[in-house]
C-alpha cells in the first residue's frame, strides 16, 4: 500500500482534486466517492494510492507546506548574518501562513485541525522550523553575534516570545487583525528578540 505523500501521476491527480474541493467546499465535505467520482475511477482505487481519508488529507497540507519549509532552508543555507536569516525565517512562517488564511482558508484550517490533533504532518513542520532555527542560532552562537550559554534556553526564548507569529493556531485567532498591523508587531517582536540574544542575558 502507498503512503500518503504523492509520488506518480495518479497520486497527484487525485491530490490535486481533493485539494480543490477541500478548497471550495471545506474538508467537512469532501468524501472519497466525490474525489474518486472527479477522476474517473472507483474509490477503492483511490484507497490503493491513499489509505484513509485522513491520510488524503495530511498529503494536501503537506503538499503547501513543502515550498515554505523549502523557503526557510534557503534562508538558513544563505551566506547571511545570523541575525538577519533568523528574522527572514519568522517574517517567513509569518507571511505564509497568513498568505494561506486569506486565499485559502478552507486548506489553511485544514493544516491547524492538523495541528490540534498532534498529526504527524504537522509535528515534522514544526520540527523542521525548530530545526532550522536551531541552526541560526548555532550559527550566531559560533560568529559571536549572539551572547548565549545555553542553546536550549535560546530556542525556547525564540518559540515563546515569537509564537504569535509562527503558530498557525494564533494566526488564525488574529485573522481579524488587520494585516499590516500585525506585519509591524511581527518585525518588532522580533527585534526585541534579537536584542536579548545579543545582550548575552537568558
Amino acid at each position: 500500500m502507498k503512503t500518503s505523500i504523492a509520488s506518480d501521476p495518479a497520486d497527484l491527480r487525485i491530490l490535486d482534486l481533493a485539494a480543490e474541493q477541500v478548497r471550495q467546499l471545506g474538508a467537512s465535505r469532501l468524501t472519497i466517492v466525490s474525489v474518486a467520482r472527479e477522476a474517473g475511477m472507483s474509490h477503492g482505487n483511490v484507497y490503493r494510492y491513499f489509505p484513509s481519508k485522513e491520510a488524503l488529507f495530511d498529503a494536501i497540507s503537506d503538499q503547501w507546506l513543502k515550498p515554505i519549509e523549502a523557503g526557510w532552508r534557503m534562508i538558513a543555507d544563505a551566506p547571511d548574518p545570523a541575525f538577519d536569516k533568523l528574522e527572514r525565517i519568522v517574517v517567513s512562517a509569518h507571511r505564509s501562513y497568513r498568505d494561506k488564511l486569506e486565499t485559502d482558508p478552507h486548506l489553511f484550517d485544514l493544516y491547524c485541525r492538523s495541528v490540534e490533533e498532534g498529526r504527524s504532518t504537522a509535528r515534522k513542520h514544526r520540527n523542521r522550523l525548530q530545526s532550522d532555527v536551531q541552526r541560526v542560532l548555532e550559527e550566531g552562537m559560533a560568529g559571536n553575534l549572539f551572547d548565549v550559554a545555553d542553546q536550549r534556553r535560546a530556542l525556547a526564548l525564540v518559540f515563546d516570545t515569537l509564537y504569535r507569529f509562527m503558530s498557525p493556531i494564533s494566526i488564525r485567532l488574529d485573522r481579524e487583525v488587520p494585516r499590516a498591523q500585525m506585519d509591524g508587531r511581527c518585525e518588532r517582536c522580533v527585534r526585541l528578540t534579537l536584542r536579548i540574544l545579543s545582550s548575552g542575558r537568558i
